[in-house]
């Protein structure tokens, strides 16, 4: 007898006397909700987290998880909330059943965190439900069984329980794809973690395995920060506030230095909602754009509030997406929020900081010359600049590559005259080329956060002595960033000037490349990027930014494009010009091994404190460090 051997799976080819039609039939409730349940529910935490969001619906001032095997055996979320009467308790376990909306109006405009009435219903069909709720008028409270549909008396307070026993008992192969018991718990205490950011007047305890693993009690919203990401966030970070009237963003954000290898203190929050928003992500990552280094993921918590019937919620069956009616307006508000964050430095540097009031003005687009054929002029001039004093030349710095010469900027009181040094200079300084001033100790300007400079050390660092202690500089880093905002500032509106090609770069393009290319001409001439078709699937790029001849043209107008057909022209353009200006200024900054004198020193640290996000230069590196007494104490056992 021949063996017959069936194959793992259907064949896709038809029977060979044609396809075989199967009837049009409705589909029976339970597996209807089984389908529910697989957008709904992935694993233990996405109970967790539709539990959790109708306990706060229903008011709850204090939530409890209780978790055995990670959630995999056992959920029960309990809460302090008005509870629901005994007659709706059978009610709330049927699909498309909810209290949040009644009509088209409301679904528009949902403040709620669910809406939808599919949850209960979904949990219900892969595994043993129980409800037991009690509102404030019942003398008891009920319990409902969902398997047997038996409703009993019950003792409990106002409020409610709802215990989910075995999940996916009923969908054994979903089981098979759960992780760990660990695992699991982790993500089901994340999900509490998400909810307690957004919920700082809500009491959160989570239990696993009868112990209790996390609890964080009602408080402020800025101690609730604190309580679950810990002090450690709280000192890294910079208080986010925007508020625009329609539109209003407070919460966190990491200072670039405090940025974390992995993305897992990233936070955004839409009317109290954790959401995950591509056009959200993408003004934040490109207000961090040129202060974060390499693949380094920033920390931030945000909460935008925004009125709900600007946007909508009814995009993805867990609600974990969102879409907003201008999207123009949220990216440039979220970038702009951040970016005022970060603008000012730490220690009080930069633009408004602590004790530089009378520093003298920001600096302005006049500050830096125009730029020419050549580069960049060296005329560059400080904000309230003074002469140097008779006779002076400068001989040390000698910059050729479009860097800029350093005017020094006096102390209060100074006559103009020339003072001799404070104290000889040792032969190697004299060889470099540095020489003392008179500048004051630092404790007499309490003004200047970085101190007064005392020498260079490898052509490379600046150090300076400060109230704390000793202040090392990367004077190229440094330099960069100054020169970066100033360029900046002086471009304005106009267009990158442009460098023609010799021979147009051509490469086949899709039909969103070549439509975005046409639409976008003139936005792409303000970047110096003359890009053109030449037949119906070939584009050629006619020139590229004078700053970037030698790079990878085509590349660069690939990523200009895919960029201008997803977001905001404005932008794209301001990102890419600042991309471009950032190139440019790395190639007009103070080199490496280049001799300054003390008055450039100083002129360069003044130029740091008033400058925005003088902390890091272009790339993310960090500029400068402070090394304080106690450390240099401890560096040579001072007081053991």
């Amino acid at each position: 007898m021949t063996a017959v051997m069936h194959a793992p799976y259907p064949s896709p080819d038809p029977p060979a006397g044609g396809s075989v039609r199967r009837p049009i039939r409705e589909l029976p409730d339970e597996l209807v909700s089984q389908i529910a349940a697989g957008e709904v529910v992935e694993r233990p935490a996405s109970v967790v987290r539709e539990l959790v969001d109708n306990a706060l619906d229903a008011g709850a001032t204090d939530i409890t998880v209780r978790l055995l095997a990670g959630g995999i055996r056992s959920i029960v979320v309990e809460d302090d909330g008005v509870g629901i009467p005994a007659h709706e308790l059978v009610l709330a376990l049927r699909r498309h059943a909810t209290s949040k909306i009644a009509s088209l109006p409301e679904l528009e405009g949902v403040a709620t965190m669910g809406f939808r009435g599919e949850a209960l219903a979904a949990i219900a069909s892969i595994a043993e439900v129980a409800l037991a709720s009690r509102t404030a008028d019942a003398p008891h409270a009920h319990r409902l069984d969902a398997r047997s549909g038996e409703l009993a008396p019950s003792a409990r307070g106002v409020g409610t329980s709802v215990e989910v026993r075995e999940l996916f008992f009923s969908t054994p192969a979903r089981r098979k794809f759960l992780k760990t018991e660990n695992t699991e718990f982790a993500h089901c205490t994340e999900a509490v973690r998400r909810h307690a950011l957004a919920r700082p007047g809500t009491g959160f305890a989570v239990w696993h395995d009868g112990k209790l693993a996390q609890q964080w009690r009602r408080s402020t919203a800025e101690q609730r920060i604190a309580d679950v990401l810990g002090a450690e966030f709280i000192a890294n970070s910079r208080t986010v506030a925007l508020d625009l009237g329609v539109l209003r963003i407070t919460g966190r954000t990491g200072t670039p230095e405090a940025a974390r290898a992995r993305a897992d203190q990233q936070y955004v929050y839409v009317n109290g909602r954790h959401v995950r928003d591509k056009l959200i992500a993408h003004g934040i990552r490109s207000a961090y754009e040129d202060v974060l280094h390499g693949g380094r993921q920033a920390a931030f918590v945000l909460f935008i509030e925004i009125a709900p019937d600007r946007v909508d919620v009814n995009v993805h069956p867990t609600k974990i997406e969102v879409r907003f009616r201008d999207s123009r307006e949220v990216h440039q508000a979220v970038r702009r929020a951040v970016e005022g964050a970060l603008a000012i430095p730490r220690a009080g540097l930069g633009a408004g900081g602590a004790g530089l009031a009378d520093a003298g003005e920001p600096a302005r687009a006049g500050d830096v010359a125009p730029a020419t054929s050549a580069g960049f002029n060296s005329g560059y001039r400080t904000a309230a600049p003074q002469p140097y004093g008779a006779g002076y030349q400068q001989g040390s710095l000698g910059l050729q590559q479009a860097a800029m010469l350093y005017a020094r900027e006096l102390p209060a009181g100074w006559n103009g005259s020339r003072a001799e040094p404070a104290a000889p200079l040792s032969t190697g300084a004299a060889a470099a080329g540095l020489r003392s001033e008179a500048w004051p100790l630092a404790s007499d300007n309490a003004e200047w956060p970085l101190g007064r400079a005392i020498a260079q050390i490898g052509g490379v660092f600046v150090l300076a002595e400060n109230d704390h202690g000793l202040v090392i500089v990367d004077m190229h880093a440094a330099h960069e960033r100054i020169v970066y905002e100033r360029l900046k500032a002086n471009l304005g509106t106009a267009a990158i000037e442009a460098q023609p090609l010799l021979i147009p770069a051509t490469f086949a393009a899709t039909p969103h490349e070549m439509a975005t290319a046409e639409a976008q001409a003139e936005n792409l001439l303000r970047l110096g990027l003359d890009v053109s078709a030449l037949s119906a699937t070939l584009l050629a790029v006619r020139s590229q930014p004078a700053a970037l001849v030698g790079g990878d043209v085509v590349e660069l107008a690939r990523s200009v494009l895919a960029e201008l057909t997803q977001f905001d022209a404005s932008s794209v353009i301001q990102r890419a010009q600042d991309q471009i200006l950032s190139t440019m200024a790395c190639h007009g900054a103070v080199r490496a091994n280049r001799q300054l004198n003390l008055d450039e020193m100083n002129a360069l640290l003044r130029d740091m404190e008033r400058t925005e996000r003088a902390d890091q230069c272009n790339h993310g590196r960090p500029t400068w460090r402070q090394i304080t007494l106690k450390e240099l104490d401890g560096l040579f056992w001072r007081g053991r």
